[in-house]
């Protein structure tokens, strides 16, 4: 037996259903000011903020690019591998009637 999921539209009626029977038992619905539930005491919470510290210099690595991008053009194309050299292969000597008479290795 699979649980039955719930489609959007049921979703979207419980939530209607749920937001009418608040109203109808006296509830109030607060309006806050766009942004003010992210803020702690009146201020944005800057804990989790990444900006609290000043810029930090970058490393200059050009020359580390550059030394990296010559050695891969220094470098000498990989040779293309030869064939692998074949395998014997097993043969067998029919005589005049069809029947094997002896097996021969070819290469």
């Amino acid at each position: 037996m699979t649980k039955s999921t719930k489609t959007k539209a049921q979703t979207r009626q419980e939530i209607e259903s749920q937001i009418e029977n608040f109203i109808r038992e006296q509830g109030e619905i607060e309006q806050v000011e766009m942004g003010a539930s992210g803020l702690q005491d009146g201020k944005y919470n800057t804990s989790n903020m990444g900006f609290i510290e000043p810029k930090k210099e970058r490393t200059p690595l050009n020359h580390i690019v550059a030394a990296l991008q010559q050695r891969k053009s220094d470098k000498k194309p990989a040779p293309i591998p030869s064939l692998k050299p074949r395998k014997p292969q097993k043969k067998i000597i029919y005589d005049d009637f069809g029947e094997p008479i002896r097996y021969v290795w070819e290469d």
